[in-house]
């Protein structure tokens, strides 16, 4: 699957920088005179995409040569092989060289990796694991590409809804925690129902700082979801998902309901009086 190929590099002065302290090729170096290392992509995170909003992914690594070269480096997802490899990005900028080590060529560079679900080539089968790949053009059409062994997982957003009732409730009696759990379509740009996966229902007592989790309910056919509790006081509900290799998590956002005492009914014995 072919991407746009739009390479924005942002350098020192306009142009790639040229280390010329020597021509051996540095220690540890790849296949080419250039060596990559200490890759990092978003953080180590999954890249989760939604259906129309741009991703904007986070990258750093390091390159090692004394080779001139034209433009680039860069890191990015890819399948297949290097020789041919099938890439992931819209839009590559790359920050200037951050000079570790000027006489061997030692250079840290930042990078922002842009992935747009609205492109024609994208679709539900680029959900998964990926590779990642460092490259550098050097001259004479010449480049320098390499396996960092480094895989990235690319997830389809997920989203979640949640609805207590009734609200407000006594404690003791039954509430009803409904909601639905839906997940980008790349193919058609819209969120689905997804259906039969296993979502945790929360809780958050009123002076907590965190959710438990309750129990677990099943989405239906349609993503729908429901289930009901006992109120054992004030708090917030919500739903959480905790994702699989091509899902991204999500959480709803809380539904808080308010509790009353339990109102206890008393008999009292009716009192005759004698005239």
């Amino acid at each position: 699957m072919a991407r746009t190929t739009m390479w924005k590099a942002v350098v020192a002065a306009g142009a790639a920088l040229v280390f010329t302290g020597g021509a051996a090729v540095p220690a540890g170096a790849a296949e080419g005179g250039v060596a990559f290392s200490r890759v990092s992509v978003n953080g180590g995170k999954p890249i989760v995409i939604g259906v129309q909003e741009e991703v904007e992914v986070h990258a750093t690594f390091r390159m090692t040569t004394t080779l001139r070269y034209d433009s680039g480096p860069a890191v990015f997802p890819y399948r297949g092989t290097t020789e041919n490899p099938d890439t992931l990005w819209n839009t590559i900028i790359g920050g200037d060289c951050e000079v570790v080590d000027r006489a061997k060529g030692i250079c840290d560079f930042e990078e922002w990796l842009y992935i747009d679900p609205r492109h024609v080539d994208f679709g539900n089968e680029d959900a998964g694991t990926w590779r990642t790949a460092a490259l550098v053009y050097l001259p004479g059409d010449a480049q320098d590409i390499d396996d960092m062994n480094l895989p990235l997982k690319v997830q389809r957003a997920t989203r979640l809804t949640v609805n207590a009732s009734p609200e407000p409730v006594a404690v003791g009696k039954t509430i009803t925690v409904s909601g639905r759990l839906t997940r980008a379509n790349w193919d058609t740009h819209t969120y689905q129902g997804y259906a039969g996966r296993t979502v945790s229902l929360q809780f958050k007592p009123v002076g907590a700082s965190s959710y438990k989790t309750v129990r677990t309910a099943v989405s239906s056919t349609t993503g729908s979801l429901r289930t009901t509790v006992k109120a054992t006081g004030p708090g917030t509900w919500r739903w959480t998902y905790y994702g699989n290799s091509t899902s991204g998590a999500s959480s709803s956002g809380g539904d808080h309901v308010a509790t009353q005492p339990r109102v206890l009914h008393s008999a009292f014995p009716r009192v005759m009086h004698s005239v």
